[in-house]
């Protein structure tokens, strides 16, 4: 019995865990030993594992190996992972041979996505993942654009059961198939449908991923690694929501412009680079190009820090491993050489950076050293060579002491002396230095902790470095809570946010863009004028012409410099904040590193960047004040308080003198100093906000609270709130000290990451962004249902037809930018529009007028009418408008809009269709008029003529309306055309056929007396009468009314002479001929259902796209 060679070690109910005999702590009992001697002489290829799970299905003798492994750790890992997402879903199964199912499939499927991502790994050729190609393009039938990026095995959970399958993850959808059972199951959502991604957990599962959209939940489990799976399902719904929804502001990196190129190694490098610049607050264009392990020397310290190197274009930094300890930020434009140091056993591989000022920074363990130094030396003479005027400048500067002192600092005398005429009226030094106000204190009280402050930081310098190079480590953390001095916060902004190197390397550029700018008249710098006087109106520095002309240089210039922001209400506080501690230039440069780097998103027309951070705080409180999240159920009202508070960073809701303090906490954290603020703010009221009673009242407590905010420590004389200018409570209040406050922060909520915002934030946009498209649609549907006869359901599914249509063409090669296509700048009834291709295809499959291979022919021409402006896009107040006519029209609208479609602008000249006119032998003019009928009897269409004309001539007198073109014979060949092919298959084909037949002729021939009456009429008049018609008639015989008169132009083979009037028929002809028949009647009168042409249409939408690309390719 081959189980005596194996001990029982852990079980339950489906899996065993066994340790063979002869291996372990029974090695020494003499069936151990003959045991383990047997194995030993085997073949390596032939040796058993010492260690296996069976399954065991209860009631089953069978027993199926499922795992083995060498040591008890590696068996332990693979028995903890069955236990975790195995063994609770087996108990859903009934049937034994289910289970046995399920489980080797499962692990079958973990197998091949190893191997798979070994294979990646080792860069070979990728077999498995051409083979999972395969399958993906024949299970789903999309086109070849839809490029696969990656697939994972796992299970899809429907209705509690899991269905073990592929997920398949493409460049616009996710997918999932599986076959179990003899089953088949196939999942295929558009990124750009999913409303949500998260991870979460259910009854059965500890770890799933969710995908919501607006109609089903989907959970997904079971994945060999879910964080790398979730990771990049998050980049790629974050870029192709991005991509399809956001394109006003959204830019890819270059690697992901072209979506069809996108790989799985692109992402994770996105990823990586996204987090880098948010962590070092760096420019969006740069680049990371390496990530390197190593070792960087703190002189503070006296030892080296571990951590990790990032290169980028323009920047060298470091992070610690251990958060806070020590980051560092080196402008390659500071490098003045990087040189490979001598290799000992204490110092590996080490290298030295030198920057300007007399500082050098020593890394060590780097590996692939060689490589390293050879790119950064690279990089550093493009960036030389970029700006050679600057380099030679700064490379003769005198390296002294001095340099770091604030008027050193802020001169470049040599750099700017080119444009000194220009800059000559630009403000030379900030405004607080010209309009400084100390407070009601003497000086005794509060200036001596400012001179404390100065000292502090003086020796800090002296230590840590006082450029943008500096050690920033938890001491500095600290000093700058504290608030920085007011000498010399202007410089530390600059530093802190890089500015200064902006400002640095681009000498003169501020002071052309003013010259530019100013006097220039557009939408922007009409908001700015309106918001200059409302910029801190309370503070003397903006009471005065120096002061407002300030801003206005720089606001303006900003605009014109970025016109896709432009300007946006909040900038001016900002601003006007920067020119009291900066001179003007710097302030432009901290204003570009605000809105372009540490704020992004935030400043345009729809605050997106805002929003996504309004919901980022949402969920940021249920994690961290549950109690006050439990008692306020609706979390979007205390967002949309703080929405102010992260557009101004508090400045308009709190006194200047303790809202520079959190500027302070800003420029050096960034927007995770904002997050924690909050939260401590909220913190701090949470009970009197758990006992509010509306959102009034909620309001009320956090506006006074914040007025309450003071500084014991400013030197300022204080200056309120613009809020609390307006209010006047004055009802006595506790006071809050800022510097409390801003400890508070810090130490319950400083953990608070910056990648745990990134990865929040690539969550939440999806969500912002959805929920944009969302009123964006309600507010179409506003403006379009009033003026329709669908119902607000059939409305809204045509709505999502239409938009689906615009981007089905993203996915696969539309021509052109998207941008003309989807602009959400534009008004919400034009934010889509679709081109003709795109028309055409919605028009085939919502259409209720199929006429065959004539069908692309007459969506082409609905198109022509629609594009009133001729540009080549309508949107879908135009789409709705046509098919309202086509489905819930009478008879009169629908004919009047086939009549349009049948001339000019609708019917071209190069209509395809219009190349070979139309014979059919019904057409011919020498027809009699009388139609025989299948029961012998005759009908007399002379007195339904005779009477028709009468109608007509009263019509033409009323001028009710404006009238329609008359119609020319080539224009009523595809008229008649049409209407036979709309007739195709219909259940009364026969009927419509005759009919239409006989009203063909029927208009030829008035179309032909009226060509006659108008080439004899002398008084130039192109009507005709009933009694010229009847002149011309003969009464002996009713067949010979119009055959006689008619013999001439039938029987001539010379065509007309160019000086004769052109064969004309009206629309008012031709619907009362047609209304002389009832079964055309009938026909247009009939009620169509449009639900189930909505319902084929949400089908067959993507697979009729996917098939037509196929054929095209």
């Amino acid at each position: 019995n081959a189980l005596k060679l194996w001990i029982t070690q852990k079980c339950n109910s489906y899996f065993i865990l066994q340790r063979r005999r002869g291996h372990g702590d029974d090695g020494g009992k003499f069936t151990g030993r003959l045991v383990g001697a047997l194995d030993a002489v085997l073949d390596s290829n032939a040796r058993i594992a010492p260690y296996r799970i069976l399954l065991q299905v209860p009631g089953s003798q069978v027993y199926s190996a499922i795992a083995c492994g060498a040591t008890v750790e590696e068996i332990s890992q693979n028995w903890e992972w069955l236990e975790q997402n195995l063994l609770h879903t087996l108990s859903v199964f009934d049937n034994k041979e289910d289970i046995a199912s399920f489980v080797k499939g499962k692990i079958k499927g973990l197998i091949a996505e190893e191997a798979s991502s070994k294979l990646a790994e080792q860069e070979e050729d990728p077999e498995k993942f051409r083979e999972a190609l395969v399958k993906f393009e024949t299970r789903f039938n999309f086109p070849e654009a839809e490029k696969l990026i990656t697939y994972y095995s796992c299970c899809c959970w429907k209705a509690r059961v899991p269905r073990q399958g592929w997920l398949y993850l493409s460049i616009n959808h996710v997918c999932f198939y599986s076959f179990f059972l003899g089953k088949e199951f196939k999942l295929a959502v558009p990124w750009v449908d999913i409303q949500k991604l998260e991870r979460t957990s259910n009854v059965f599962m500890a770890d799933t991923i969710r995908i919501t959209t607006r109609s089903k939940e989907r959970d997904f489990s079971m994945f060999l690694d879910i964080n790398e799976t979730f990771k990049i399902m998050e980049q790629l719904a974050d870029i192709t929501v991005r991509r399809l929804l956001d394109n006003e502001i959204f830019e890819l990196d270059p690697t992901l412009q072209e979506p069809t190129q996108i790989t799985k190694r692109d992402l994770e490098t996105r990823a990586q680079n996204e987090f880098f610049r948010a962590f070092f607050k760096l420019p969006r264009n740069d680049r990371l190009h390496e990530v390197l392990d190593c070792s960087l020397w703190t002189p503070f310290s006296r030892c080296h820090t571990v951590g990790t190197m990032y290169a980028s274009d323009s920047y060298v930094c470091f992070a610690s491993k251990e958060e806070g300890s020590c980051n560092l930020v080196i402008p390659l434009r500071e490098v003045i050489s990087v040189e490979k140091m001598e290799d000992t056993s204490h110092l590996p591989n080490p290298i030295i950076i030198s920057i300007r000022q007399k500082m050098a920074f020593q890394f060590i363990d780097i590996k692939d050293r060689d490589s390293l130094v050879e790119n950064l030396l690279i990089r550093l003479k493009q960036i030389n060579a970029s700006s050679p005027l600057q380099h030679n400048i700064l490379k003769n500067e005198d390296m002294n002491p001095a340099l770091f002192n604030r008027k050193a600092f802020g001169d470049f005398e040599i750099v700017t002396s080119i444009s000194a005429a220009k800059e000559s009226t630009l403000n030379a030094e900030a405004l607080m230095a010209v309009f400084h106000q100390t407070g009601t204190e003497s000086p005794d009280s509060r200036m001596p902790r400012e001179q404390i402050k100065e000292h502090l930081w003086n020796d800090h310098f002296a230590e840590y470095g006082r450029t943008v190079c500096m050690f920033r480590t938890e001491k500095i953390r600290k000093l700058v809570a504290m608030g920085i001095p007011e000498s010399l916060r202007g410089e530390l902004w600059l530093f802190f946010s890089d500015a200064v190197t902006d400002f640095k390397s681009h000498p003169g550029y501020y002071s052309n863009l003013v010259e530019k700018s100013m006097g220039k008249c557009c939408m922007a710098t009409e908001e700015i004028e309106r918001d200059l006087h409302r910029s801190l109106p309370e503070h003397p520095a903006f009471q005065n012409e120096t002061g407002i002309a300030a801003l206005r240089r720089v606001l303006t210039a900003y605009a014109h410099r970025n016109p896709k922001i432009g300007y946006c209400q909040s900038m001016n506080i900002l601003t006007s904040v920067l020119l009291l501690y900066a001179k003007e230039e710097e302030a432009f440069w901290l204003l570009v590193a605000i809105c372009e780097r540490m704020l992004p998103d935030y400043f345009n027309r729809r605050v997106i960047g805002a929003q996504v951070d309004q919901s980022v705080f949402e969920e940021l409180i249920k994690e961290r004040l549950p109690e006050l999240a439990e008692h306020i159920s609706d979390l979007s009202v205390l967002a949309s308080i703080s929405l102010s508070w992260f557009l101004t960073l508090f400045l308009s809701i709190m006194p200047l003198e303790s809202a520079v303090n959190v500027v302070d906490c800003f420029f050096y954290d960034g927007i995770k100093a904002i997050f924690q603020l909050g939260l401590a703010v909220l913190d701090a009221n949470a009970v009197e906000l758990c006992n509010s009673k509306d959102d009034g009242q909620a309001l009320m407590i956090l506006s006074r609270f914040l007025e309450h905010i003071k500084n014991e420590e400013s030197p300022l004389s204080p200056i309120g709130s613009l809020h609390g200018l307006l209010n006047d409570d004055q009802e006595p209040y506790n006071v809050t000290d800022i510097a409390d406050l801003i400890r508070d922060s810090y130490e319950k909520f400083g953990d608070i990451s910056v990648q745990q915002i990134q990865c929040m934030r690539c969550r939440h946009r999806i969500h912002v962004l959805q929920s944009h498209e969302d009123t964006t649609k309600q507010n179409v549907l506003r403006v379009v249902y009033p003026d329709v006869s669908f119902s607000l359901e059939d409305l809204e599914e045509l709505y999502d037809l239409f938009k689906r249509e615009h981007l089905v063409s993203c996915y696969w090669g539309v021509t052109g930018s998207i941008v003309q296509r989807h602009d959400p700048s534009r008004p919400y009834v034009e934010h889509y529009r679709i081109d003709s291709q795109q028309f055409t295809n919605l028009y085939k499959l919502i259409s209720s007028w199929t006429c065959g291979s004539h069908t692309g022919i007459l969506a082409e021409r609905a198109f022509r009418l629609l594009d009133e402006n001729m540009d080549g896009l309508i949107e879908f107040k135009g789409v709705v408008a046509f098919l309202d006519v086509m489905y819930y029209g009478d008879m009169s609208e629908k004919i009047k809009m086939l009549y349009r479609l049948h001339i000019p602008p609708a019917l071209s000249q190069n209509d395809i269709d219009c190349q070979s006119p139309l014979r059919n032998p019904l057409l011919s003019t020498s027809r009699p008029l009388v139609i025989g009928k299948t029961n012998g009897d005759g009908v007399d269409y002379q007195k339904h003529l005779k009477q028709m004309l009468k109608d007509l001539e009263k019509e033409k007198d009323k001028k009710a309306e404006k009238e329609l073109p008359k119609m020319t014979q080539r224009e009523f060949i595809q008229f008649c055309k049409t209407l036979y092919s709309m007739f195709h298959e219909d259940p009364e084909e026969n009927d419509l056929y005759q009919a239409i037949a006989t009203v063909t002729t029927l208009l030829l021939q008035i179309g032909e007396v009226g060509q006659r009456g108008s080439s004899s009429s002398q008084s130039g008049s192109e009507e005709f009468t009933y009694e010229d018609l009847q002149g011309e008639a003969s009464t002996s015989d009713q067949d010979s009314v119009f055959t006689d008169t008619l013999k001439t132009p039938c029987r001539s083979s010379q065509p007309p002479p160019a000086a004769e009037v052109e064969w004309m028929v009206s629309f008012e002809h031709i619907l009362a001929s047609l209304l002389t028949e009832q079964s055309l009647v009938n026909f247009f009168e009939k009620a169509v259902d449009i639900k189930l042409k909505l319902e084929s249409a949400r089908v067959n939408q993507c697979g009729f796209r996917s098939n037509g690309m196929s054929q095209q390719s």
